[in-house]
C-alpha cells in the first residue's frame, strides 16, 4: 500500500543531505566560520525536527509511524519505505544529538587547520548523518542495504584524510571488514526478497506470522539458520561482536576526535538495531536456536574487552576496548529475547553513545592541549582544570555504570532479562556481571592516573582553560546522563510497545518449536 504524502520522516531524513549539498556548492572563498555555522546550524536543525518526531510519536502504538511508502523499483518489489516506530525512535534522536556536538568539537580540532578540505570535513559528517539515520527509517530491505554501505564511505575519508598517523591502514581496515560482512547480508537480503516477492520487512514480517511467507527451519544448518547468519555476521562485525572486534581499536584510535564520537555514539548502534530489526522478526526460530552461542559470544566479549582495557597505555585505545565490552552488554540483552533484556539492550546503546561519545570527546580535548594520548603523560589534571575534571568523573562514573546515571539503568535491565531468560538464565548474568565489577577497575584507573595525584609533568601545569564552546559540547551530554538515570520511564515507554511485539512474534516461534 504506497502513502505519497511527503511525512516528517523524510523531511528529517533528508535534511543533512541538503545541507550537505548547501556545503559544497559554496565558493572556495567562502569564509571558514560560514562553513562551520553553516553545517552545525543544519545538525541543530535535523535535532529540533527529530524532537518534533518523537513528540508526535504514540509510544502506544507498536507499529509503524510517519510512514512514507513510494513504488520505487516496482519490478522487483522495491520502494522508498520509511517510518520509525519504538525501535527506531530512540536512535534517531541519538543521531541527531550527537552531530551537533562532534560538529562543535570539530571547531577547535588543530588537525582540520593543518590539513585543510574544511568543507569537505563538514560535507561528510552532514552525508554521514544522512545515511545514520536513512538506517534507522528504512523499512526495505534494498533501501536499508543502500543507507548500510553509504555509511561507510563519509566515514572512510574522515579517518582517511584527517585521521592520525596511521590512518589509511586503519581507514582500510574498517572498510574491508565492514565491507566483508555487508555482503553476506547481501546475498541473504536477494534470498529474501526473492523467496517473498518483496523487500519491504513489514509485508515479510506480516507473511511470517500468517505462513503465507516461510524459511524452512530444521536445526542450526537450516535454510533460515544460514540466512540468520548471513545478517548476524554483517551486524555482529559493525557492533563489533567479539571475535568480530579488531578494526575497531584502529578505527578509533587514528579517527580524529568528531570521528572517534560518531563511531562510538552511532555507527556502533546500526548493528544492534540491525539484529532487533531484522534478524528477530524475519528468522525468529533461528533467533531461539542461536541465541546461547550469540550470548556466550557477547559474554566473552564483555570479558575481554574490560581485561584489555585495563592493559592499555593509550587512553583512546582503553576507552575503544571499553566499546567491545559495553556493546557485549547490548548483544547480550538483545539475546535474552524478552522484553526486559530488549529494552534493556535498545537503551544501552543510547546511554553507551553518550557515555562513550562523551569520553572520547574529554580524551579530543585533552589531546588538543597536550597532543599525546599515553596515560602516563598525564596526572593531576583535575587540579590544573577543576571544572573539566569534575565533568570527567561524571561522564566517568556514567560509563561504569553507577546507581543515578545513566548506565547504570541499562546494565541492570540487560541483566534482569538475561537472568530471567530462557535461552540464556542464570550463569550468563552471572559471567556479565564480572564486566560490571571490571568496568570499575578499569575505568577508575585510567581516571586516578589522568586526573588524580599531583602535577609530576611540566607541561601539565599550564593548561589552556575551557573554551566556552568545549563547555558548549559537554554540558548537553551531563544533562541528559542524569536525564535518563533519573527519569528511564520517558524512554522505556517510547520502545515498549515496539518491544513487546518484537518478542510475541519470537516466542510464537519458539511455542511452535516446542510443539514440533
Amino acid at each position: 500500500m504506497e502513502s505519497t504524502a511527503i511525512t516528517l520522516t523524510s523531511v528529517l531524513l533528508f535534511t543533512p543531505l541538503v545541507g550537505m549539498i548547501v556545503l559544497l556548492f559554496l565558493r572556495e572563498e567562502t569564509q571558514l566560520s560560514t562553513i562551520k555555522w553553516t553545517a552545525l546550524g543544519v545538525s541543530l536543525l535535523t535535532f529540533a525536527m527529530s524532537l518534533l518526531l518523537w513528540i508526535g510519536y504514540n509510544p502506544q502504538d507498536p507499529g509503524l509511524q510517519m510512514v512514507q511508502n513510494v513504488a520505487w523499483i516496482p519490478t522487483a518489489g522495491i520502494s522508498y519505505y520509511v517510518g520509525v516506530d519504538g525501535l527506531s525512535i530512540l536512535l534517531i534522536v541519538l543521531t541527531t544529538f550527537i552531530m551537533p556536538l562532534a560538529i562543535l568539537s570539530s571547531f577547535r580540532t588543530h588537525v582540520l587547520e593543518e590539513r585543510g578540505r574544511q568543507k569537505l570535513y563538514y560535507a561528510f559528517m552532514l552525508l554521514l548523518e544522512f545515511a545514520m539515520i536513512g538506517v534507522f527509517v528504512a523499512q526495505d530491505l534494498f533501501l536499508f542495504y543502500i543507507f548500510w554501505e553509504v555509511t561507510l564511505v563519509p566515514m572512510y575519508f574522515l579517518i582517511g584524510i584527517w585521521g592520525a598517523e596511521q590512518r589509511v591502514y586503519a581507514a582500510v581496515k574498517f572498510f574491508l571488514y565492514t565491507m566483508a560482512g555487508s555482503i553476506l547480508m547481501l546475498l541473504a537480503i536477494l534470498y529474501v526478497g526473492i523467496n517473498a516477492g518483496t523487500f519491504s520487512v513489514p509485508d515479510i514480517v506480516t507473511g511470517i506470522q500468517s505462513g503465507a511467507i516461510s524459511f524452512p527451519f530444521d536445526g542450526l544448518f537450516s535454510t533460515q539458520s544460514f540466512l540468520f547468519l548471513g545478517f548476524l555476521v554483517a551486524f555482529a562485525i559493525k557492533v563489533p561482536l567479539w571475535p568480530f572486534h579488531s578494526w575497531l581499536p584502529d578505527a578509533h584510535v587514528q579517527a580524529p576526535t568528531a570521528g572517534s564520537v560518531i563511531l562510538a555514539g552511532v555507527l556502533l548502534k546500526l548493528g544492534a538495531y540491525g539484529i532487533v530489526r531484522f534478524c528477530l522478526p524475519l528468522f525468529p526460530e533461528a533467533s531461539v536456536q542461536w541465541a546461547p552461542i550469540v550470548g556466550a559470544l557477547a559474554v566473552i566479549g564483555i570479558i575481554y574487552g574490560a581485561w584489555v582495557s585495563y592493559a592499555q597505555t593509550d587512553v583512546k585505545k582503553l576507552v575503544a576496548y571499553s566499546s567491545v565490552s559495553h556493546m557485549g552488554f547490548v548483544v547480550l540483552g538483545i539475546f535474552a529475547l524478552n522484553a526486559q533484556g530488549i529494552n534493556g539492550g535498545i537503551l544501552q546503546m543510547v546511554n553507551h553513545g553518550i557515555s562513550t561519545g562523551g569520553l572520547f570527546l574529554l580524551v579530543g580535548m585533552l589531546y588538543e592541549r597536550r597532543h599525546t594520548k599515553a596515560i602516563d603523560a598525564y596526572g593531576g589534571i583535575w587540579k590544573v582544570l577543576p571544572i573539566f575534571g569534575g565533568i570527567s568523573l561524571l561522564i566517568t562514573l556514567s560509563s561504569m555504570g553507577l546507581p543515578g546515571l545513566n548506565g547504570f539503568v541499562g546494565e541492570f535491565t540487560i541483566l534482569l532479562g538475561t537472568f530471567g531468560s530462557e535461552q540464556l538464565g542464570f550463569f550468563f548474568a552471572l559471567f556479565a556481571t564480572l564486566g560490571v565489577i571490571l568496568a570499575a577497575v578499569y575505568m577508575l584507573y585510567m581516571f586516578q592516573k589522568v586526573f588524580m595525584g599531583e602535577v609530576v609533568k611540566e607541561e601539565n601545569k599550564n593548561l589552556e582553560p575551557l573554551h566556552w564552546q568545549e563547555y558548549a559540547v559537554l554540558i548537553p551530554i551531563v544533562i541528559v546522563i542524569f536525564l535518563i538515570g533519573l527519569q528511564p520511564g520517558i524512554f522505556f515507554n517510547a520502545m515498549d510497545a515496539s518491544v513487546n511485539k518484537v518478542v510475541q512474534q519470537v516466542s510464537n516461534a519458539a511455542a511452535s518449536m516446542v510443539l514440533r
